[in-house]
């Protein structure tokens, strides 16, 4: 009999697929499990770089679900800053598959965190999402009712999504021991307090990682059981390590780990699909192009490329998305990226 790999497309050899080619003229690298249409109803969450994702749906007019609208008479230019029309709720950054699997129990109470209001110079914050009002709420009173209202908002999204879309982000969490809540960051670096016997570091595992996963979209199709799933893998290293290890090897674990978790459900599951984003810039045929100076955000020219890949693979070729920032330093720009991992870079100064 021939070998299996004769007469394979041209796609399955490095060098036909890589060597030869520009990082620009990579062909066929995404072939969609799924149709996308603009009339699917998408619902978005993850790390950081998601909110990419997100913008570029609702600038490509396709069905983008918001259950959380900006507040009347608003300015644009404020939108980021108290977490609106960021995601498909103000529910802010979510970094791990655990703390967006949380989310949803909470919303539909199944569980209720020990952790409710952290206090900072006579302000509230909400520890579950403690940069969506910059200055905190004015008091405990005006945070309970707004988290009432965002998670009554959140509890109705899963019914409505057709297609839910989710960037891996960490493995690194911190974890309250108490009642086992995942924080999106450590106490004490936005709002909170730091105490060592309450609040623990924790690198989740691929097994862990991937249960978790597997009950989320068990969760979401028990509300809409024809909910098909896009996952990708944030391209942006880690900022920081709470693990020893060097930062370097402990954000090539977290990447690792989260990829690999993609690439089993992928091929396990028929609701799944997964986009290459990770490997559009950060694999080492890119030679670091899309990446700022600093080697961990993406540079304009990256988010694009990354984005007209993702579309044109799709169908959809249209000229009406324009590039997105991603950048360290903030700007009054309506592009900028809210993230509060980037927060841990004063540590280290």
């Amino acid at each position: 009999m021939p070998s299996p790999y004769q007469g394979l497309e041209s796609r399955a050899f490095w060098n036909s697929a890589i060597s030869k080619l520009s990082p620009l003229e990579l062909a066929d690298i995404y072939a969609p499990k799924f149709q996308i249409s603009k009339k699917t109803k998408i619902c978005a969450a993850g790390s950081c770089f998601a909110q990419h994702i997100g913008r570029q749906f609702k600038r490509r007019c396709y069905t983008f679900l918001d259950v959380e609208k900006p507040i009347h008479l608003m300015e644009p230019e404020f939108y980021q800053d108290f977490g609106f029309d960021m995601y498909s709720a103000r529910y802010g950054n979510i970094y791990s598959v655990r703390q967006l699997l949380q989310l949803f129990k909470r919303a539909n109470g199944e569980f209720e965190p020990l952790d409710s209001v952290w206090e900072k110079d006579g302000r509230f914050y909400d520890p579950f999402r403690p940069t969506i009002e910059p200055k905190g709420f004015a008091s405990k009173k005006e945070l309970l009712l707004d988290r009432n209202y965002h998670l009554g908002q959140v509890n109705k999204l899963l019914a409505s999504t057709q297609l839910f879309v989710f960037t891996f982000g960490l493995t690194e969490a911190w974890i309250n021991t108490e009642d086992g809540a995942v924080l999106p960051t450590c106490p004490g670096t936005v709002a909170g307090e730091y105490d060592r016997d309450k609040y623990h570091f924790h690198n989740f595992t691929h097994a862990e990682v991937l249960a978790d996963t597997i009950e989320f979209i068990a969760l979401a199709r028990s509300q809409r059981p024809s909910m098909k799933f896009l996952f990708t893998v944030s391209p942006v290293p880690l900022t920081a390590t709470a693990s020893g290890d060097h930062v370097l090897p402990a954000t090539v674990y977290s990447k690792s780990v989260l990829r690999g978790v993609c690439g089993e459900l992928v091929n396990e599951l028929d609701c799944v699909d997964y986009f290459p984003s990770y490997e559009l810039v950060s694999s080492h045929p890119m030679r670091a192009m899309f990446y700022n100076p600093n080697l961990r955000s993406v540079a304009d020219k990256g988010v694009a490329h990354v984005m007209n890949v993702f579309f044109d693979a799709l169908g959809d070729t249209g000229s009406d998305a324009a590039p997105t920032k991603d950048t360290d330093e903030p700007e009054e720009d309506a592009d900028r990226i809210a993230c509060e991992e980037i927060l841990l870079e004063a540590f280290g100064e």
